[in-house]
C-alpha cells in the first residue's frame, strides 16, 4: 500500500512544479529587461564582467542591486554603508517570510534556506495568491524561484555580454508585466469590504509615505498598518457574528 501512496505524492509534487512553471511566465517577461539592465549597470559602473554575474548569482535582489551598483560607482567603498542601505530596502522580506512562516517552519532547514533565498517580490506574490486558492506547496514555491533565479541570472549574462549594443532596456515597456500581474493576482481577493478597504487604505498609506519616508520605508509602513486594521476589522466582524 505504501508504493501507490508515494507514487501520488510525487504525482503531486510535479503536478506542483508544472503549475508553479506555467504561473511565473508572465512575470518572467517583466524580469528579462530588469536583468538585462542590471547587467548593463554593473559594467558601467566599474564592475567586471563576472563580479556583476557573481552578484545575480549570490544576491539575486534587484533593488539592492542596482543601489549596490550606484553606490559603487559613485565611489562609495565602505562596505557597511552599502550592506545597511541596501538592508533597509529589503526590510520588507521580514513581513514576507512572517507571512509565509507558519508553512515553510514544518520543512527540512535546508529546503526553508533555499526557499527563503529564492523569495523575492514576485515569487511571494504568487505563492501566497496560491495559498489562497488551494493551499501551500513547497514544490509550487521552488519552481516559482527557481524559474525567476535562472531567469534573472541569464538576463543578467545577456545584459553584461551585450551591453554595448543595446539601449535601455526598461524602454521595452515588458517590466510593466510585472505590474500587471500583480494586478492579476490582487483583484479577484478584493471580494468583501474589509479586503477593499484595506487595499484602499494601503494604497493611500503606500503614496503618503513614500512622500516623506525615505528609500521603502513606505512598502513596511502600509503593509503594517493595513495589515493591523484588516485585523481588527475582521475580529469586530467575528464579533458581530
Amino acid at each position: 500500500m505504501a508504493k501507490p501512496v508515494v507514487a501520488q505524492a510525487g504525482n503531486l509534487q510535479v503536478l506542483d512544479v508544472s503549475q508553479g512553471l506555467r504561473e511565473s511566465i508572465p512575470v518572467l517577461l517583466g524580469v528579462i529587461p530588469f536583468g538585462i539592465t542590471c547587467g548593463i549597470i554593473g559594467i558601467t559602473t566599474g564592475l567586471t564582467h563576472v563580479e556583476t554575474i557573481l552578484m545575480s548569482l549570490l544576491v539575486f535582489a534587484g533593488a539592492s542591486q542596482f543601489v549596490a551598483m550606484t553606490m559603487l560607482g559613485a565611489g562609495i567603498a565602505d562596505w557597511s554603508i552599502i550592506v545597511f542601505t541596501t538592508f533597509l530596502i529589503n526590510l520588507r522580506h521580514f513581513i514576507m517570510g512572517a507571512s509565509l512562516a507558519p508553512y515553510m517552519m514544518k520543512l527540512p532547514l535546508p529546503f526553508q534556506a533555499l526557499l527563503s533565498f529564492g523569495m523575492v517580490d514576485e515569487s511571494y506574490a504568487l505563492t501566497a495568491n496560491r495559498i489562497y486558492k488551494v493551499g501551500y506547496s513547497p514544490y509550487y514555491q521552488l519552481s516559482v524561484s527557481m524559474s525567476l533565479y535562472l531567469t534573472w541570472v541569464i538576463s543578467t549574462v545577456f545584459g553584461v555580454m551585450m551591453g554595448g549594443y543595446l539601449a535601455n532596456c526598461l524602454e521595452w515597456g515588458l517590466d510593466f508585466a510585472m505590474t500587471a500581474t500583480f494586478l492579476v493576482l490582487l483583484i479577484p481577493r478584493l471580494v468583501d469590504r474589509i479586503s477593499l478597504l484595506v487595499c484602499t487604505l494601503s494604497g493611500i498609506i503606500a503614496v503618503l509615505a513614500a512622500l516623506y519616508l525615505p528609500g521603502k520605508w513606505y512598502i513596511i509602513v502600509a503593509c503594517l498598518v493595513a495589515s493591523v486594521i484588516g485585523s481588527i476589522m475582521e475580529r469586530m466582524r467575528g464579533h458581530e457574528k
